[in-house]
């Protein structure tokens, strides 16, 4: 452990030798936290398999059906389920190669989306490098915490400017900025609960991910 002083001077450091030396920075290089790039357009991306959207339900029938539906098709009488919390943010897919983040793919049509790895690697919950230099692709949500919500709002009343709607939209708006050093700055969050292929991994129900 060191101190915050001891941490920021070694950080600053590293800032200025990647000045200098670009050719020595290295993929996982905290430096990419704090952003410092202009982007000047999202290219689009083909998904590994398409990026499917979550149905609303707001009764017990759409329930019930739901349940036939899964019998039906998966040709079982007693189906187990595993629920979890929904995270109302902005669906991401995060591939690694040889453990090192290559990409992140907004959802966009659920075929195709846009390639926003420079901004999702100011996201400091999300690990640049792996513990395991594997090649995986995870999904889950980008979301704004409500404490940094309401602080970035005030900023912005005190400033004239219009304020976020509500986490959501203010997510999706900085998901989408050209310029990762304001990215940074809203310290978005991530919610990763699903992996893409996970037999390769000998993972056989998700209580398992």
């Amino acid at each position: 452990m060191i101190s915050d002083a001891d941490y920021d001077k070694l950080f600053n450091k590293l800032i200025k030798l990647e000045k200098k030396y670009p050719e020595l920075k290295t993929p996982d290089s905290p430096s990419y936290r704090v952003g410092g790039y202009i982007i000047s357009e999202f290219k689009t991306v083909e998904h590994t398999i398409p990026m499917l959207s979550l149905d609303n339900t707001y009764n017990e029938q759409d329930i019930l059906e739901f349940h036939e539906r899964v019998k039906r098709l998966l040709g079982k009488e007693n189906v187990e389920y595993t629920c979890e919390l929904k995270i109302d943010g902005i669906s991401i897919s995060l591939k690694y190669e040889n453990g090192i983040l290559t990409q992140a793919i907004t959802r966009g049509n659920g075929i195709t989306g846009d390639d926003v790895t420079e901004n999702i690697k100011t996201i400091r919950s999300i690990p640049l490098k792996l513990t395991e230099p594997i090649n995986i692709e995870v999904r889950g949500e980008i979301f704004m915490p409500k404490k940094e919500f309401f602080r970035i709002n005030e900023q912005r009343e005190e400033e004239g400017l219009p304020v976020f709607a509500n986490p959501r939209n203010a997510t999706a708006g900085t998901i989408k900025s050209l310029d990762t050093t304001e990215v940074a700055k809203r310290h978005l969050d991530s919610f990763i609960y699903y992996i893409l292929f996970p037999e390769n991994y000998n993972l056989k129900n998700q209580w398992m991910l």
